[in-house]
């Protein structure tokens, strides 16, 4: 078996690798937005912009009926 010492030391290095992975993706996530949030920018000439204002708006009547 592992030394109390061998197990921490194992243990610290694979936390270390997992941060700087997610670290990684998270870069790489920010890189991947900020280029989406460029390419929208720089071709919107002559759009009305909905690409950028995807999540606005909704359904134009309900869903369900409302409650008496």
């Amino acid at each position: 078996m592992f030394a109390y010492d061998d197990y921490h030391r194992l243990r610290s290095a694979e936390l270390r690798r997992e941060a700087e992975q997610a670290r990684l993706v998270r870069e790489a996530t920010r890189t991947a937005r900020a280029a989406r949030r460029t390419r929208r920018r720089g071709s919107g000439a002559g759009q009305d912009g909905a690409e950028a204002e995807s999540h606005t708006g909704g359904p134009e009547r309900r869903r369900f009926t409302p409650a008496a």
